[in-house]
């Protein structure tokens, strides 16, 4: 944690904290303090402020804050950084970078690996682990056994065994060193894990047998950088979100089929410039997807717009269909659910935000925000 602590921060004991009777849909936001986008170029700024964890009830009307943690976190690499155990005990918050001890106007990769109890009073940081070199995408499986976080850098996914709120390191799955990891996903019976590698354009299929991970030389190709990723809820579809190369281009998202054998692309869609975060609702009838719109560009250039979008497409029978869309601030990321598939929440940097909407199935609605002092990088709840 770098030595810039921010006057909210300071002011935790004021937030009402999480305690036993803590809410059953909780968001767990990781907030970058040491980058801001400037003219379209991600720069550390002169006085970096704190990187630390919002949690908020997302089940509340409006949803609210609940405590606040610090934690080393980064904007680089998908925003789903975060994973949150199924019974909401613990939550992993994974750091892609840190600043470089030798010139803190530059960043170079971080591996660590923040372990932060939901349940004490108040949260609290519990446990630091290393992972590899960009540690970026994380996720716990749904038997609250075993996590896995996906290294941008090093080109591997480390493997982590959970026991209570113990977590220990249990090897790790080597890629090709240029492949890139960015996320990585269980699927619901926890014996397959998907690696999305926008460093090669691949999604790859990890076998899981007990504390034991494989590369089963199997990859799915989908599009352009698969980047965020999220496996449906009964385990039936994953959605993918393809960066593309930040040229201006329509990129895209696409729709894998896991009850096919083998697994497979059967759907993609264009959704315009760089969807950064992609999500299913928790009924598995819709994914969201944070499409930046170019709203990260330089206002010069010719892809520049002035505000980012939030999308909603149907899932079903195996195809992706538009069904609504709303504005969002700059340089967005992540989009999580409430329980009920109601409420969608999408962080935004620029704003520093995390925008509310209400969805009726058919229709998008702006229904607040809650403010954060860094900036939103990654979210995660218990609902994946």
């Amino acid at each position: 944690m770098h030595r810039h602590v921010t006057a909210a921060l300071a002011a935790f004991a004021t937030l009402p904290l999480l305690g036993s009777a803590a809410p059953a849909q909780l968001a767990v936001s990781a907030n970058d303090g040491k980058a801001v986008l400037v003219d379209g170029v991600n720069r550390v700024p002169a006085n970096p402020g704190s990187d630390y964890v919002t949690i908020v009830d997302l089940g509340a009307k409006p949803p609210k804050i609940v405590a606040e943690v610090l934690a080393p976190t980064s904007v680089v690499g998908p925003p789903q950084s975060v994973a949150v155990a199924p019974d909401e005990s613990i939550a992993l918050v994974t750091s892609a970078t840190k600043l470089d001890p030798a010139d803190e106007k530059k960043l170079i990769p971080n591996n660590e690996v923040t372990v932060i109890d939901l349940k004490a009073t108040p949260p609290t940081t519990i446990a630091t682990l290393t992972a590899g070199n960009g540690a970026a995408g994380v996720s716990i499986n749904r038997a609250g056994t075993m996590a896995l976080v996906a290294n941008r850098a090093a080109g591997t996914v480390s493997v982590f065994t959970i026991s209570g709120k113990t977590v220990t390191p249990a090897g790790s799955v080597a890629l090709d060193a240029r492949s890139g990891p960015s996320h990585v996903a269980f699927t619901p019976d926890g014996k397959t894990a998907l690696v999305t590698r926008d460093g090669d354009h691949k999604i790859s299929v990890l076998s899981i047998d007990g504390a034991k991970v494989e590369y089963t030389k199997r990859d799915i190709n989908a599009g352009l950088r698969p980047y965020s990723m999220e496996i449906s809820a009964k385990g039936d579809v994953a959605v993918v979100g393809n960066i593309g190369i930040g040229q201006g281009d329509a990129d895209t998202i696409s729709l894998i089929d896991l009850k096919a054998n083998p697994p497979r692309v059967v759907d993609t869609v264009s959704v315009g410039q760089t969807p950064e975060g992609v999500s299913i609702s928790p009924d598995g009838k819709f994914a969201a997807a944070s499409v930046m719109n170019g709203s990260n560009k330089p206002k010069a250039s010719p892809f520049f717009n002035d505000f980012g979008l939030l999308k909603i497409y149907s899932i079903k029978n195996n195809k992706l269909a538009p069904v609504a869309e709303a504005k969002v601030g700059h340089w967005c990321q992540g989009v999580a659910w409430s329980k009920d598939s109601k409420t969608v929440m999408v962080q935004c940097m620029v704003e520093r935000q995390l925008q509310m909407f209400s969805f009726n199935g058919r229709t998008l609605k702006a229904s607040g925000a809650i403010k954060t002092t860094s900036g939103p990088a990654g979210i995660g709840t218990a609902l994946r």
